[in-house]
Formats: structure tokens, C-alpha cells, sequence
């Protein structure tokens, strides 16, 4: 998986609570997917582009391929950031990138690492769309551009 400038990267904050442990304390693995997509969506729409945005336009990105790194666990009441940016391009597949890390004073610890790809769809027939339509592409745009203020 590829590294990047941390410059570049949009940010969510996350706490352990609970619901994310087993009885142990240590965050179930599947808690981890669900803070990816979340840090998704919201970077979505801090460029800019809700979600609710890419439906309107008869667009859906489901995920084709998920990759995880677990690099060590967190733990109940913890504090991390989920960092995310959209990869370039290749074809039809949106590549987000993603590093789940702690920050305390200048130390930054790494708990994990991941990839997420997805695919443009037809919100009306589920098949993939092959060619995106030009406001689809404006908006691919325009979250790339985030990226590179």
C-alpha cells in the first residue's frame, strides 16, 4: 500500500467506545471497516460532494476490494485518526487510501493501514458504468482537487 505526504490527508477522529471492543477491551476488527467507510463519506463531503450528491446523479460506489493491514490494536477509550485521501485514478476504480494512527505530542503510532476500492454503478440497474457521465467526472474532479490544495 502506498504512502503519502501526511500533508494530504483528510482526518476523522475516533474514540473507542464499548460497542467497538470484545471483553477484553481490544477493538473487533470489523469496527475498524466501518470507521474507513465513515472517514469515507465525511471526506466526501468536506470537498464538497455528499453523498447523497453521487445517488442524485444515479451514481452508487460500492466497494469491489478491501484490503486491511492490522498493525496493532486499539483498546477501550482510546483516541485515534482515521486518515484518508483518494488515490489517482486508474480506469473505473477509485482507490481510497487509508492509516488509522494515534498522535500524542510529536509521537505518531501506526494501528493500521488499508485500501479500499470501489467502482462506479448504476444507481437503476446496478451494473457498472463504463463511461462515466460528465457530472460524474466533475465530481471525481473535484475530490481530487481536494486533495491537492
Amino acid at each position: 500500500m502506498a504512502k503519502i505526504d501526511s500533508s494530504k490527508w483528510f482526518e476523522y477522529s475516533i474514540r473507542v467506545q464499548p460497542h467497538h471492543t470484545d471483553y477484553g477491551g481490544v477493538v473487533w476488527h470489523g469496527a475498524y471497516v466501518t470507521w474507513l467507510e465513515s472517514a469515507r463519506v465525511e471526506c466526501l463531503r468536506a470537498a464538497g460532494v455528499p453523498f447523497e450528491r453521487l445517488l442524485s446523479l444515479g451514481c452508487d460506489l460500492p466497494v469491489v476490494n478491501l484490503e486491511v493491514r492490522y498493525r496493532q490494536p486499539l483498546t477501550l477509550g482510546m483516541t485515534a485518526v482515521v486518515r484518508t485521501r483518494l488515490a489517482p485514478m486508474k480506469g473505473l476504480r477509485l482507490t481510497w487510501l487509508y492509516e488509522v494512527v494515534t498522535i500524542d505530542a510529536e509521537d505518531v503510532q501506526l494501528y493500521l493501514t488499508a485500501q479500499v476500492t470501489l467502482v462506479a454503478v448504476s444507481v437503476s440497474d446496478r451494473k457498472v458504468i463504463r463511461q462515466l457521465p460528465t457530472p460524474i467526472k466533475e465530481v471525481i474532479d473535484q475530490i481530487s482537487q481536494y486533495f491537492d490544495q
